[in-house]
């Protein structure tokens, strides 16, 4: 609970005990409440300021936000007595009959699955299609005779449609052998095929997670004497996993969002500082991009934008530059425009044309 000093020590204001709430949105109180009850470690007024709105709440109005849910319920209690920073979570069952779900909650839970489907993510589809047939067997009967209706047309109008182009096939079984090895922190030994070669052998590595996107890896540790290092492995080239006896301790201080961030797609480099320009004719086009987590935009006299980034990935940077075609120009690093004008004269060298034209 909070303490009655830290209220008195803040004074009355517009909204004290019995007075109006003025600030305060009736659903964002509620997500708030629903978010106390279904965490275990609590939520703190830095969580609050972050999460409930596009743009950081002041600290004053994350004050707000907690002690109008401590109005509405009484029950709320710190989660964590005597740390800081102090944490508030509601006890199971105290905002539980408020909890209704929406078509369109429904409906975004399938695109959900959809998605994962379409880029071959199927133990984490099926995972997620147990959890919403699960949320809809909690539901009462004549909520869900007022809902379907309208989830039917929804799943109809927001079905995702499986992408074109080749997609690499992974097996369920690995997925969920390495996501159990990841669970327990213990070793596994990888039949791992090799791209480059062809041949086919073996690592023994510490799984830490999975990064996605065009093709899908884990990320792991290699006790390899050659690598002894963070790794990426293409699950498509993964043939079999062996779970091993030994447990590892997670490296301290490991982010797999981190790592991830270091480069710009999966491939793992040293991070240099990218600078790039889009003609004006693009540049509405590149605002609406989340090129990296780190970008800055600067936006020019003449129309056009610069982006600035750092990150490492150079080869997969030029995959990406070839879509906006003499629409972009590299600044900096001189490197990163050798390396796209390098490319981009492999291409010219290899006079690809549509099937069926001429030469």
């Amino acid at each position: 609970m909070i303490a009655a000093g830290e209220k008195a020590a803040r004074g009355p204001g517009p909204d004290a005990v019995g007075g109006p709430v003025r600030y305060e949105k009736a659903d964002t109180i509620l997500r708030i409440a629903l978010d106390m009850q279904g965490t275990a470690e609590g939520l703190s007024l830095e969580d609050i300021q972050r999460r409930y709105s596009d743009q950081p709440l002041s600290r004053r109005t994350a004050e707000r936000l907690r002690d109008a849910i401590e109005r509405v319920f009484p029950q709320m209690q710190q989660a964590n007595p005597g740390e800081l920073p102090k944490r508030w979570r509601l006890p199971t069952g105290t905002v539980s009959g408020f909890a209704a779900v929406s078509a369109e909650e429904l409906a975004d839970l399938a695109a959900g699955v959809s998605l994962l489907r379409r880029e071959n993510m199927l133990v984490q589809a099926e995972n997620a299609e147990r959890a919403v047939s699960k949320l809809r067997a909690l539901m009462r009967p004549d909520a869900l005779t007022r809902v379907a209706p309208d989830l039917e047309v929804l799943t109809e109008a927001e079905g995702i449609a499986m992408r074109p182009g080749p997609r690499p096939r992974i097996d369920p079984d690995i997925v969920a052998a390495l996501r159990q090895a990841i669970l327990a922190s213990r070793k596994v030994k990888l039949h791992y095929k090799y791209r480059g070669s062809g041949k086919t052998g073996y690592d023994t590595v510490r799984p830490y997670g999975f990064i996605y996107g065009n093709r899908h890896y884990l990320v792991a540790w290699s006790e390899n004497e050659q690598a002894r290092d963070f790794r990426n492995f293409a699950l498509s080239n993964i043939e079999r996993v062996e779970l091993l006896e030994k447990s590892f301790t997670r490296r301290r201080g490991f982010s797999l969002q981190e790592y991830a961030e270091r480069s710009f797609g999966v491939f793992q480099e040293e991070p240099f500082d990218v600078v790039w320009k889009f003609s004006p004719e693009v540049a509405e086009d590149a605002k609406e991009y989340l090129f990296h987590p780190s970008q800055k935009f600067e936006e020019q006299a003449d129309g056009s934008l610069i982006v600035r980034f750092q990150a490492g990935g150079g080869l997969e940077m030029c995959w990406h530059l070839f879509t906006w075609g003499g629409h972009l120009t590299v600044l900096a690093p001189k490197k990163l425009s050798t390396l796209l004008n390098d490319h981009l004269q492999k291409v010219a060298a290899a006079n690809i044309v549509p099937p069926g034209a001429k030469k």
